[in-house]
């Protein structure tokens, strides 16, 4: 059983390791980092999940990004991921349980207690729909580096809000962590 705490009380050491095991040591010429260059993840939504040797298994991070629309207005979201779980451990619920938290405390209005910003990522859609994460609404959407359109997801309560064109990116809002 995996035991959910913050990211922010692990050693960020740790954290580095596990995603070079899980990544490789080329992850940071990766597409995802690009869209959130310059940002921190947010603390409130950043967890680890413990085996039960309090080993760390998994850890997830969100960070504050926008999609800048083609007439320069950014709109605020939370891109989800990386979603790390050591291998050998992957298949165990580590990464179905950080998911839960991160979604839970996203959805519980952490920034402002309004409905919660549309969340974004690049992953598997097979394996994200389970969290109504579609890639749907991100036909017109870009990342300033390459992806797999099929692999850029998004969440929302309320698809109105997303624009049908626009350009990842960080977003150094008023998002505290």
């Amino acid at each position: 059983m995996a035991t959910i705490v913050p990211l922010s009380a692990i050693d960020p050491a740790l954290v580095e390791e596990l995603l070079d095991a899980a990544f490789g040591d080329q992850r940071h010429a990766r597409t995802a980092y690009r869209i959130r260059e310059g940002m921190e993840a947010l603390d409130a939504l950043s967890f680890a999940a413990l085996d039960e040797d309090d080993y760390l298994a998994g850890t997830i991070q969100l960070w504050p990004v926008a999609l800048t629309d083609p007439e320069g207005r950014p709109h605020p979201m939370i891109m989800v991921g990386p979603v790390a779980v050591m291998p050998g451990r992957q298949g165990e619920g580590f990464g179905k349980a950080l998911m839960a938290a991160s979604l839970g405390a996203v959805e519980s209005g952490f920034e402002t207690g309004a409905a919660p910003l549309p969340q974004v990522m690049i992953g598997d859609p097979d394996y994200y729909d389970r969290w109504a994460f579609t890639a749907q609404h991100t036909g017109g959407w870009h990342c300033p580096g390459p992806y797999e359109q099929h692999r850029l997801l998004a969440r929302t309560s309320n698809p109105a809000v997303l624009p049908r064109e626009g350009m990842l990116g960080p977003w150094p809002g008023q998002l505290a962590g």
